[in-house]
Parts: structure tokens; sequence; C-alpha cells
């Protein structure tokens, strides 16, 4: 079995993968846009993909998978309502040093909104917790064994 995360942006996916990119150093790995689904007769010509509420424009994301390090994030731009939540939940980063901590800290908690800054604890030399521009939370962690 595998879990893993998928993020709707509600229209600011593309914004959120050049983002990704340049803080994390994130790879696309795919990407499809509303307009590459088969017809379907929906409104503008395209498939209905499955969404509530009003069918996203043809240049929004339907659907990409981007590599984080080791892992894989699913994210669309959802149903556009322009209100992304993401509440309750947090992605953890861990990494291998404290410099590689404090560089991605201070890339996602550009625009963002320190929560916990970086500080050494009982259980590591590095730990801070940070919700993103987009407002997803953020948990970093120095792990020697990540290196």
């Amino acid at each position: 079995m595998k879990v893993q995360s998928y993020l709707s942006f509600e229209g600011r996916c593309d914004e959120a993968i050049a983002f990704y990119k340049k803080a994390l150093g994130a790879e696309v790995v795919q990407l499809m846009r509303y307009s590459e689904a088969p017809a379907s007769g929906g409104p503008e010509g395209h498939a209905e993909a499955g969404c509530a509420g009003g069918m996203p424009g043809p240049d929004k994301v339907m659907h990409s998978v981007l590599r984080v390090g080791q892992t894989e994030l699913m994210l669309s731009d959802g149903s556009c309502s322009g209100h992304a939540e993401f509440k309750g939940i947090m992605l953890s980063l861990s990494a291998g040093n404290d410099a590689d901590v404090r560089k991605w800290f201070d890339a996602l908690a550009d625009g963002g909104q320190v929560i916990q800054p970086l500080t050494p604890t009982f259980f590591t030399t590095s730990f801070g917790m940070l919700s993103d521009r987009f407002g997803v939370g953020w948990l970093l962690v120095a792990d020697p064994a990540v290196a």
C-alpha cells in the first residue's frame, strides 16, 4: 500500500509548482491540463473530469506530480474556487543536516508564516514549522539518517 498527498491549490497550481521548484528543487514528473482531457461535450468542449462546481478553464492544471527528494506530491487546480485550505495536515520534510533544513525553511517561509522558528530541541539539532504562501503546513527537521 502507498499513501500519497494530493494538494488542491484552487487555481494557483502553476504558481505553486514554480515556487516548489525554486524553494525545494522539485521536479515536474507529470503535468496534465484540462485542455488535454478527451472531449465529452462539456461547456468548453473538454472533459468534465469529475470536478464539483464550475469547470476550470482549459489552461488550468487537472493533475500534476512533483518529485521532492524521494517523495512524489500530487497537485491540481481543483475546482479553482480561489480558496485553498490546508487545515489539520502538515507535510514533514527531513534533511540530513542543519544547513539544508535552514535553506528549505527560509525558502518555504518566503511569503508564508513561521509557526515555530528553527531551533534545536531534545530530539534534533534543527526543528521548525511554518505555513507557506499557499497555506500548506510544513514541519522541517534535521535527521542525520536521511543524509
